[in-house]
């Protein structure tokens, strides 16, 4: 068959080492066997593969079949609910008015937040809009969020057809605008402060120039970026004060010019920051609950010149509520099928009547806001969301697949002779685990699945209610037969992994940190460490979590979103897909590898640290940085590729039959169903992958494997989201047949194995850890450097390695490896030891140098260490460079 090339032989020697500086890391694209070549590939004891491009009829995907069932005429009042780009009104054009300050507002005011993070976040807490309401008890404020992470003044990304800023504003009928810019285009620098200042008074003039409110120019407040401070992690005070204050200057200038408002909140932070025994940020740029207070009240005075009241926590929390349920109607996950192309087939039914819904619960809580304001309390009293309509049914225009029970569709599979399978976990015993997608392995050998019956969507009055369930075989009879719900109120948990106390979990639009505060075994704490990432499609979102050897969190997202996300190093954009690697020990975050990739899932680790990952239905070779937004790079051609690919694991455990290891298992769910075997094959310039057999196949199109792990004894597990309704844009987001009762775990072990007992990780010493790195399974050596970073403190780890490495064998078969692994140990502790890198960039290894390459991008320019034009003379050939 064809090699499936990771770098282009054509690349050359510095183009290599780049990408590899760069991001380190390896893509590999999935191969489809012609269908001549398939009938070529030995047998080895499995099962020999189907043509995946046909499938029998008796097993034809359901959605494939078309039934007579015509969508309801399309209803006028329905349709006002639809607010698109390409045609929602913007307001007509009037003579502007000045703001004065201190601002008077007028009952019935319409008052709208635009702008970037500090405004987005804000709508989580909800303390300046209290502020608000507090003060002006009898003015039924009425106040709407369209803040948007890391928007600047005239850079405001969004998906397909949704409607400008300008074009909500008009449908809000906005009478005063408060406007939060200046942070992210400060870090253009002070050299581009002159340009800032007349970006930002072109974007003033526009915006107080139309009658949003349909008859006069809005009340305009513009408000500064917050100060940063220092934090354990990051010194974002450092970095970023000495801008923002030049920023802030600029902006109180141009607010004087234009007679528009400004509220100078970086001054009283600054001045709040100085206590270093409080930390009001989650990361030394974005407020926390009590750093929101301190926002609030400080633009409550700079707005009107007084103190701000003190509102009480049920006002508070009742506009929380409020805005998540304006979030949902302005911002709802899946604008692809909303505003997007794909609005076609369902967008009508799917979205339109939610709007309506949304929009009448979020005007129910303002009545409680003004109600609470004007001194009623109504303590646990829910609020009467009575007058809101059923959503209309939505048709049912294709077919489904057959469901079966559990041991129905266990006798629908056709499993390579040389394994054996069971059920490790079903609904039937565990109804918890429904809707399963992702696994992990903790340190103490329990399975925790991340399920989600809340996907594709949150309709109006529903709440978040996916969970993380632990699973545990506590008598090793490969059955699990203990559960316990760790969390059940997460959003769409597409992956995650652990961290700390908790868990780094995809919650569209966050990564959340979820955790254990007080260790009862149950979660109780979140944050989001940061927001603005893609809701387009709602199952391409963050996905593919997985710890890189040297202790980052690698994921990415898939084709049609836009992610823009703020941090303290600046703002990170990508378009249509890209990865993002989040690195703990200083909370920074990049994005790279961005071109036009459709559904890509499943990724991990080979043994020397090459980063492999499928990218189906175009493959790509670009694990390189990215070129200037919004641009990406092209997709490549001559890599075939094909989809439905959810996970992979490489074969490592000696148990396994020899001729698979150094291979690899892949799951894949469409167009059919297996669990395939690959060989993983290493060229002089390139690795290539190739198709054996299947381990297993299933005649029952329900069967949906998304996910395969290696369990702590040897045994493979396989995730399986079973479901009649196989696709995201194939169906209604609303279909009732979607299946939010079945879930399914299966275990694969070979035939007459005798499973291993693992090492000790959990309550380890940190010599028994660190000899886990010199074990061969891939999956010891992951769990063990994770226990290593989050269990013990980085000095312990280092003194510890440092022994570790001088004891360390040269004889030994596996010497350059341990070294390696310690380098990968080192760099996740925050540790340098240039002696162990120059030795590994020299060794004879060219694996282990090629691994010390990869490091260099964090060394570059430190003393004693290679600078880019002499890489070349630390033993790297043009072979082996292109394999960095």
């Amino acid at each position: 068959m064809k090699p499936v090339f990771l770098s282009s032989p054509a690349t050359k020697l510095f183009g290599g080492i780049f990408c590899a500086l760069a991001i380190g890391c390896f893509v590999v694209g999935q191969p489809t066997p012609p269908a001549a070549e398939q009938s070529k590939n030995t047998f080895h004891g499995g099962i020999q593969a189907k043509n995946a491009t046909t499938v029998p009829e008796k097993h034809k995907d359901g959605k494939h079949v078309q039934l007579d069932n015509a969508p309801p005429p399309k209803d006028p009042e329905l349709e006002a609910y639809g607010i698109f780009r390409d045609e929602a009104p913007t307001a007509l054009i009037t003579h502007p008015v000045a703001t004065a300050l201190p601002l008077q507002l007028h009952t019935h005011d319409r008052i709208a937040f635009v702008g970037n993070t500090l405004f987005d976040r804000a709508q989580l807490f909800g303390h300046f809009e209290a502020n608000l309401q507090s003060a002006h008890p009898d003015k039924n404020l009425l106040i709407r969020n369209l803040a948007w992470s890391a928007d600047e003044v005239d850079l405001q990304p969004r998906p397909n057809n949704f409607a400008t800023v300008a074009q909500h504003l008009t449908r809000e009928k906005a009478d005063v605008i408060f406007a939060a810019f200046g942070y992210n285009e400060s870090f253009s620098g002070l050299e581009e402060i002159d340009t800032f200042k007349t970006r930002l008074a072109q974007a003033l003039l526009e915006l107080k120039s139309k009658a949003y409110n349909g008859s006069t120019a809005p009340q305009i407040v513009l408000v500064s970026p917050i100060a940063n401070e220092n934090t354990a992690r990051v010194p974002a005070a450092d970095l970023n004060n000495e801008r923002l204050a030049a920023y802030t200057e600029a902006m109180a200038e141009v607010a004087a010019r234009l007679q528009v408002g400004f509220a100078n909140v970086f001054d009283a932070t600054l001045v709040a920051m100085a206590d270093d025994e409080t930390d009001l940020t989650i990361n030394g740029a974005h407020l926390n609950t009590e750093g929101y207070q301190i926002f609030a009240d400080a633009l409550f005075a700079a707005t009107f010149g007084a103190s701000a009241p003190t509102p009480d926590d049920e006002l508070r929390t009742t506009i929380v509520d409020k805005n998540t349920q304006y979030f949902r109607r302005y911002r709802p996950l899946n604008t692809y099928y909303y505003t997007g192309d794909r609005n076609k087939s369902y967008g009508y039914l799917d979205f339109l009547p939610a709007m309506r819904n949304l929009e009448i619960m979020t005007a129910n809580r303002d009545e409680r806001i003004w109600a609470i304001a004007q001194g009623q309390r109504f303590g646990d009293t829910p609020i009467d969301d009575s007058n809101v309509p059923e959503l209309d049914a939505v048709a049912e225009s294709r077919g489904a697949n057959e469901w079966l029970s559990p041991a129905d569709e266990m006798a629908a599979f056709r499993i390579d002779p040389r394994f054996e399978v069971n059920l490790f976990a079903s609904e039937e015993e565990f109804p918890e685990i429904a809707c399963p997608i992702t696994m992990r392995w903790d340190a103490r050998g329990r399975l925790w699945v991340s399920c989600s019956v809340t996907y594709p969507h949150v309709y109006p009055g529903e709440k978040p209610r996916d969970k993380i369930v632990i699973l545990e075989d506590t008598d090793n009879d490969g059955k699990a037969d203990k559960s316990t719900v760790w969390a059940d109120d997460i959003h769409i948990p597409l992956s995650y992994e652990f961290y700390k106390d908790g868990i780094i979990v995809s919650e569209e639009p966050h990564l959340s940190y979820i955790y254990d505060s007080d260790g009862d075994g149950k979660a109780d704490s979140r944050e989001y460490l940061y927001t603005g990432f893609g809701c387009e499609d709602s199952h391409h979102a963050l996905h593919d979590f997985v710890w890189t050897p040297d202790g980052d969190l690698l994921f990415r997202e898939s084709i049609f979103h836009n992610s823009q996300v703020e941090t303290p190093y600046g703002p990170i954009r990508a378009k249509n897909s890209a990865w993002f690697k989040y690195s703990p020990q200083n909370q920074s975050l990049i994005t790279f590898g961005s071109y036009p990739n459709t559904n890509p899932w499943g990724v991990t680790y080979s043994d020397w640290g090459h980063h492999v990952a499928s990218h189906p239905v175009f493959a790509s070779a670009f694990h390189a940085t990215n070129p200037p937004y919004p641009e990406q790079h092209p997709r490549a051609s001559g890599i075939p590729a094909y989809s439905g690919v959810c996970g992979h694991e490489f074969v490592d455990f000696p148990m396994w039959p020899e001729d698979l290891r150094e291979g690899f298992l892949k799951v894949r769910y469409k167009p059919t169903n297996r669990v395939e075997i690959h060989r993983w094959v290493e060229h002089d310039d390139h690795f290539a992958e190739e198709y054996v057999s299947d381990l297993i196949f299933s005649e029952n199109l329900s069967f949906i494997p998304v996910d395969i792990k290696y369990g702590p004894r040897g045994a493979m597990y396989i995730c399986d989201w079973y479901n009649p309704i196989k696709g995201h844009a194939q169906y209604s987001l609303r279909d009732p047949r979607r299946d939010r009762k079945s879930g399914r775990i299966w275990r694969v072990v070979p035939k007459g194995a005798q499973l291993q007992d693992p090492p000790a990780i959990a309550d380890a010493s940190l010599e028994q850890l660190l000899d886990n790195l010199k074990r061969r399974e891939y999956r010891y050596r992951y769990w063990t450097k994770r226990e290593l970073r989050d269990t013990h403190a980085a000095t312990d780890v280092a003194a510890a390695l440092d022994t570790w490495v001088t004891n360390l064998d040269p004889a030994g078969e596996r010497f350059r490896h341990h070294q390696v692994e310690a380098m990968w140990v080192y760099r996740s502790i925050g540790v340098s030891r240039p002696a162990l890198l120059r030795e590994l960039l020299n060794s004879e290894n060219r694996h282990a140098r090629a691994a010390a390459t990869r490091q260099l991008r964090y060394t570059l320019g430190a003393t004693g260490m290679p600078t880019m034009p002499n890489l070349a003379h630390n033993g790297l050939t043009l072979d082996e460079a292109l394999l960095l």
